[in-house]
């Protein structure tokens, strides 16, 4: 009978440990899981999340919406719905894009996986939304087989501007390879010596603005490959096209093309780029105004150009790119996401008219809750280094919340920016976590000091794990302390004045300043270091017990201790120094690699954006390893806890004289130094603010104290400890005794209290021998 009591009662404690754990970290599993799978994160806004409807993000003080979607609030439908054509099956498909059919070319085909067809959404001159008839293609043919039919051009110039279009509609499945044949095909259909029908280049310009949805890093890698600049060479046949429409405007999601003429009486052209509800550039959202004397921006204008066209007479063209991906720069580096727009202003003329000049404004998109522009350059793209240059451009700040440049030659123009990003300091460390903290470094130097000044007389083989996980634990309590805030945080400038001196036009390296600063780097790597030290001195503990209390009747391996030291100190600082060894390469020795490591905000391991979590270092060399040491020890704690700490042999009076409350407090020993506390942070993932909140607090309660808990634990406990503390304060008494020979009645009660709350606090089982070394126990443990 008794026997099944104590069965129901392991069974139960396994039960719950093993449920309760599960449930926490399947929990922060799935919320992992979740948050890669999204590959967005959430970012916290000061407008409510339901005002920008239908995925549209709230920017500067208006809603951006998505291609799909238009109007203050992005709720006005910009698409055509789910439609059929013949055999083929189409998507929704946004107003001016062409959609790529749902069904694909066969596996045995040269063209295997790209749709087969494409069809174009678009809008009829009364605004109602329509869909055109779908052009289908040949599964015979790619890219690559194309590039082979540039010679063809001039009598098939028609056919294969329509196959480069329905193999580019699907820009997220092209490559470098693709791009590259792309952009030859395209540059020969714009090149006047092929003589390619008109239709031909309008459809090249909807192929130009589908590549340019590839992502940055497919046309990098393009341009690297690209030993024909085939990037330069269709620009430049672009430039020359824009002359040729004769007042005609061409707008694509990623390009615009304006053609001005002029006669007699015409001269200096104005062009602008309105903003829209999107970063797609839209049919109506640019204009051209003749004869213009100056610039004339509002708050509405993302990009103007007043080209003074002088003497010349002739016609005008203007080009607008969405983005910057076909002017690839060896000089500066772009890291931002916002919409770097190029304009190219070119006038038709044999050679460079003396007296032309280019004057611009800039109002670029950027979120200014997270970046702060620091300086800009006025720049243009020079076909010879194909690479930006500054010549004969400068700043100009005459019109006030635009960013201005004047140039006296014609050709492309952009503005490269710099910012500052507006870093979220956070405050210092509130009361809670500092009187946390404290106690901690408290209790584990009292620990790790009555740990080796007691070994000889406790007689225990512990010492060496317990005072090293203590001496972990207590480091990284001091730098957590004393080094967790970045010092920038107190250099932090508001300053909202833009560089803007014309006599300083020089290009940056790349968009973003860092304020560099290697101590706080070093401080992120010793708080790594040190944490999982005390994770490895974690799961290094839970070995030894087990070792100790299950396999009681085998020795330790041999050099056990020796092992485990190395173990201990040395893996986890071959783990941060091929992280950040990584992390250094990858960023190919530059300057700014330390925030790839660290966060600015405080001197703690950088996290990722979701989409490049499952890359990161902080997941490989932090979340996993931690992982893998808290699922170990927790089995242990199981174990341990089952089969030793609540198992009752009612034929020994030893066990039976075990009270429930001891085991209560072995078990709380024994948590507390496998660290099983920590799977609470994996609770702390959860959505919910005020769920996240409740489990942060227990998480701070339960981890800024643990030092402090080990000292109760493992020191206070003790009986030597006890007989020490008895020593002291009988010496405290008769000192003061001895200052005042006349005690009260109510102090002498105190003295007798204190004393035997000191003597009634219970230690822990004796079988427990790691836990509670006093001689007696010790020499009767194990055995």
């Amino acid at each position: 009978m008794h026997y099944c009591r104590s069965c129901n009662v392991r069974v139960l404690v396994a039960v719950v440990c093993g449920l309760l754990t599960g449930v926490v970290l399947g929990l922060g599993v799935w919320r992992m899981a979740i948050r890669i799978h999204r590959g967005v994160s959430t970012s916290v806004s000061s407008t409510p999340v339901q005002f920008c409807r239908n995925g549209g993000t709230w920017q500067n003080g208006r809603c951006i919406c998505t291609d799909e979607w238009k109007g203050l609030r992005c709720t006005i439908a910009n698409f055509c719905e789910n439609s059929t054509y013949m055999s083929y099956t189409f998507g929704r498909i946004p107003v001016g894009r062409y959609g790529p059919s749902l069904q694909t070319c066969g596996a045995a085909t040269v063209n295997a996986g790209n749709p087969i067809a494409t069809r174009l959404c678009n809008v009829s001159e009364d605004g109602e939304m329509r869909l055109e008839n779908a052009t289908i293609g040949s599964c015979s043919e790619n890219l690559q087989t194309l590039e082979k039919q540039i010679n063809n051009i001039t009598t098939e110039s028609k056919n294969i501007s329509s196959e480069a279009q329905i193999l580019t509609a699907d820009a997220s499945k092209l490559t470098a390879e693709d791009i590259t044949s792309a952009t030859r095909v395209i540059g020969q259909i714009f090149n006047e010596t092929r003589k390619a029908e008109d239709e031909a280049k309008k459809v090249a310009i909807t192929t130009v603005s589908q590549i340019l949805d590839a992502s940055e890093e497919v046309f990098q890698k393009a341009a690297e490959t690209d030993n024909e600049s085939s990037f330069s060479t269709l620009i430049e046949q672009m430039e020359n096209y824009s002359l040729s429409l004769d007042d005609e405007t061409v707008v694509q999601p990623n390009i615009a093309i304006q053609s001005v003429t002029l006669d007699d009486t015409e001269s200096n052209v104005l062009f602008s780029v309105q903003k829209g509800s999107s970063d797609s550039l839209v049919s109506g959202g640019t204009s051209v105004t003749k004869n213009a004397d100056r610039l004339n921006p509002d708050g509405q204008t993302e990009l103007q150009i007043l080209l003074k066209t002088g003497a010349n007479k002739d016609a005008c063209g203007f080009v607008v790119y969405q983005n910057h991906k076909l002017f690839q720069s060896k000089t500066f580096t772009a890291t931002s996401d916002f919409s770097q727009k190029i304009i190219s202003g070119k006038i038709k003329a044999s050679g460079q008219v003396p007296d032309v000049s280019v004057q611009m404004v800039f109002n670029p998109t950027y979120d200014k809750r997270e970046l702060q522009l620091y300086s800009y350059a006025c720049v243009y793209w020079n076909f010879l280094t194909k690479d930006w240059d500054t010549h004969g451009c400068q700043k100009d700040v005459s019109i006030e919340g635009f960013l201005g440049c004047r140039c006296n030659h014609t050709t492309n123009f952009a503005v490269l920016m710099t910012f500052k990003k507006d870093y979220q300091y956070p405050k210092s460390l509130d009361v809670f976590s500092n009187i946390g903290c404290a106690l901690s470094i408290a209790g584990l130097a009292l620990t790790i000091i009555f740990q080796i000044a007691t070994r000889k007389v406790r007689k225990t083989s512990v010492t060496w794990v317990l005072v090293s996980l203590c001496t972990s634990m207590l480091i990284f309590n001091l730098l957590f302390v004393f080094g967790i805030e970045n010092s920038n945080k107190n250099l932090k400038e508001r300053d909202s004045n833009i560089n803007s001196n014309p006599a300083d036009n020089k290009i940056p390296v790349r968009d973003t300043i860092d304020t560099p600063n290697p101590s706080c780097t070093a401080i992120a790597a010793l708080l790594h270091y040190f944490l999982l030290v005390t994770f490895t001195w974690n799961g290094l503990s839970a070995t030894q017990l087990y070792f100790l209390l299950i396999r009681t009747m085998k020795p330790l391996p041999p050099h056990f201790i020796v092992v485990i030291s190395l173990v201990g100190w040395g893996v986890p600082a071959i783990v941060v120094g091929v992280t950040i060894g990584i992390i250094y390469a990858q960023s190919g020795n530059k300057s700014y690699w330390e925030l790839d490591y660290r966060q600015e905000e405080i001197c703690w391991l950088a996290i990722p954006k979701s989409s490049n979590f499952i890359k990161s270092p902080f997941l490989w060399s932090f979340i996993i390893p931690v992982t893998i040491i808290l699922i170990i020890n927790i089995a242990i704690f199981v174990v341990i806890t089952v089969k030793v700490l609540w198992k009752s042999n009612h034929n020994l009076k030893s066990t039976r004289k075990v009270s429930t409350l001891k085991k209560i407090l072995s078990t709380l020993s024994i948590a507390v130094v496998f660290g099983v506390t920590w799977i609470l942070a994996y609770a702390m993932l959860i959505n919910n603010d005020d769920i996240r909140i409740v489990f942060s607090y227990i998480f701070c309660l339960f981890n800024t104290t643990q030092g402090f808990q080990i000292f109760i634990l493992y020191t206070v406990r003790t009986k030597v400890f006890q007989s020490e503390a008895s020593k002291v304060l009988k010496s405290l008494s008769s000192s003061f005794d001895r200052a005042k020979p006349v005690p009260s009645a109510s102090l002498l009660r105190l003295r007798v209290r204190m004393y035997n709350m000191l003597r009634s606090i219970p230690p822990l089982h004796e079988r427990f021998r790691l836990l509670e070394p006093s001689v007696m126990t010790e020499e009767t443990s194990i055995s």
